[in-house]
């Protein structure tokens, strides 16, 4: 039997991760913050630790003696590493390359393949000259939770050369229902449901004008699973190839929800707004598909649709 080891496990990525491999035979612990919220998943080994806590990691990678295993722990929101940026690269960076380091010693320990696949970000592209963006685009981050992905990206890369099967999935925004409502896409869906059933009256944002490439999060974590298992070990972005406006997100997401003029609902709050935000960020996914087989299933209305009527109904 397989087994998998999960950072960041009782999140969006995590849960579905783990139901995926729970569903394909594997053995699977995760790891959970102290305090983390987070949905349980049925099945997962919960193993509670501070991933900054490098000797507590390390003694579980010892203990799990995992086949894979896959990073999805970090501060995952933009503001935030703004608020808090010493705390963003603590974890997201060297917390990273703590597990990096684990994950090297126990393949030589036991001899076995260790598979270490990193969740890295579009952010860690910063504001690009060009659009899309592939695996070659110039690394340039422009907020510290882009430099702290893209230093345990970069670590990756190094820990590779040294023998490693490390891959790291260089991640567009991606969704689903189990985002957390703080994500500006959750927060448009749930809000949308609300105001449809008269439990709100206004939707506060920042930029309407920014463009993201946003996918279905399962199809996502499926993409790790096919990196981890294949023979040879890379960094792939993974990515709709498709872009739209939050504008976009907010207009589908109110249609859906009955309200077709959004406009009356919607203000612009400058509290909202990032120090700096990336005008588009729009991937190119072709080596993933020539490579791991992967592509895309939930097109951006059907994504938006599925996360509306599940605020809908949870409203």
């Amino acid at each position: 039997m397989t087994t998998a080891f999960i950072t960041g496990v009782g999140g969006q990525d995590g849960s579905y991760l783990a139901e995926e491999l729970l569903a394909a035979g594997y053995e699977v612990h995760g790891l959970s913050a102290p305090g983390a919220p987070g949905r349980p998943t049925t099945g997962v080994v919960v193993h509670t630790a501070d991933l900054r806590d490098a000797a507590a990691v390390d003694a579980l990678l010892d203990e799990i003696a995992a086949d894979q295993i896959y990073n999805l722990a970090g501060v995952s929101s933009v503001a935030l590493s703004w608020e808090q940026p010493v705390l963003t690269a603590e974890v997201n960076a060297v917390g990273a390359l703590g597990l990096l380091e684990g994950a090297r010693r126990l393949a030589d320990r036991t001899g076995k393949r260790v598979a270490f696949v990193q969740a890295a970000s579009a952010e860690v592209f910063g504001e690009p000259a060009t659009s899309p963006q592939d695996e070659r685009t110039p690394i340039r981050p422009v907020n510290p939770y882009g430099i702290s992905k893209a230093f345990a990206h970069q670590a990756a890369a190094v820990y590779r050369g040294r023998g490693l099967h490390a891959c790291s999935l260089i991640l567009y925004n991606h969704e689903s229902p189990r985002r957390p409502p703080d994500f500006v896409t959750r927060k448009i869906t749930s809000t949308a449901a609300a105001i449809a059933q008269g439990l709100a009256t206004e939707l506060a944002l920042g930029n309407l004008d920014a463009r993201r490439d946003w996918g279905w999060a399962p199809d996502y974590v499926h993409a790790m699973r096919l990196a981890a298992e294949h023979p040879v070990a890379g960094d792939y972005v993974i990515a709709t190839g498709a872009s739209h406006s939050v504008r976009d997100f907010v207009a589908a997401a109110f249609a859906r929800a009955g309200l077709a003029d959004w406009e009356r609902y919607v203000r612009v709050d400058p509290a909202f707004l990032r120090p700096v935000d990336a005008t588009e960020l729009r991937g190119d996914a072709s080596k993933a598909r020539d490579v791991l087989g992967w592509t895309p299933t939930v097109a951006f209305d059907e994504l938006v649709a599925r996360m509306v009527e599940a605020d809908l109904e949870a409203a």
